[in-house]
């Protein structure tokens, strides 16, 4: 399952370093999760690590 960032985005940039499959870029206004690439940190994480650093709350899975 893939996660989504909603516009609730403060563009703060935390979840981008955190992607080990670097699904995860800069848009225009928010942050944006290639959902075709995003394996929800399955064999990298035991939780999606973008969620667990999102300061507020605006990553959900799809």
């Amino acid at each position: 399952m893939a996660h989504r960032i909603t516009e609730e985005c403060t563009y703060c940039g935390a979840c981008e370093p955190e992607c080990p499959v670097n699904a995860i870029s800069a848009g225009d206004d928010v942050y944006i999760i290639d959902e075709s690439v995003c394996t929800d940190c399955v064999g990298y994480h035991d939780e999606a690590a973008c969620v667990a650093v999102c300061p507020v709350d605006c990553i959900f899975k799809v």
